[in-house]
């Protein structure tokens, strides 16, 4: 079986997740799997793995399987930052869902779902390591009970709008524990939590001792 592994973001955080992934299908499974960082490489196969895609994927009739991960309890919580987005609301129990992907986004039928499960204090590195490690862990048990047949979304669908450093903004107004899942799901580099005081922005990045 040819299996493709595609991040199209080399910087990615789901990287090392992806390599783990492809050593163990490789090593449980004996499959020819490649991990690639462009969408013009992916070649006719069996199983296309979309992983954390920035752009949308068009080419779905080269594999008979387009798996994509997203968290939330699809139609529930389509489009972006799902995960983020349900911390922010006081969320603790992370709907991730394996189904294929299709023309229209997030809407394709699901293969599998489970759980990630959150106590309140992880920061956002933590929060990816239970992602990437729960998204293995779907994919992988996709080959194991190989072929899955899937069913059709259900429900009433509802949308997340892509993150900008504009949604890292803190209130002066309120304290540090109003607002900590903001700044527990900023990312120190790209989209650090700030805030504005006398017309100067001020940049706050958070760790743990």
């Amino acid at each position: 079986m040819v299996v493709q592994l595609l991040v199209d973001n080399r910087n990615s955080w789901v990287v090392p997740y992806a390599i783990k992934l492809k050593e163990l299908l490789i090593n449980k499974f004996n499959f020819s799997v490649y991990l690639i960082y462009n969408h013009g490489d992916v070649i006719k196969g069996d199983v296309l793995c979309l992983l954390s895609c920035e752009k949308i994927f068009k080419k779905l009739n080269y594999n008979y399987y387009n798996l994509v991960v997203h968290e939330s309890d699809l139609p529930y919580g389509k489009g972006w930052s799902p995960l983020t987005w349900q911390v922010l609301e006081g969320k603790c129990k992370i709907p991730i869902t394996l189904f294929e992907g299709a023309e229209e986004v997030d809407s394709g039928k699901i293969y599998a779902q489970e759980v990630i499960e959150l106590n309140g204090s992880e920061l956002l590195s933590e929060i990816k390591h239970k992602q990437g490690l729960k998204t293995i862990d779907l994919i992988f048990k996709f080959f194991e009970n190989f072929p899955m047949e899937g069913e059709k979304q259900k429900g009433k669908e509802t949308f997340y709008k892509r993150r900008t450093l504009k949604d890292s903004e803190l209130d002066i107004h309120k304290t540090i524990s109003e607002q900590f899942d903001l700044l527990r799901i900023s990312d120190n580099k790209r989209y650090p939590a700030y805030f504005l005081l006398n017309g100067v922005k001020y940049f706050l990045r958070i760790t743990k001792e």
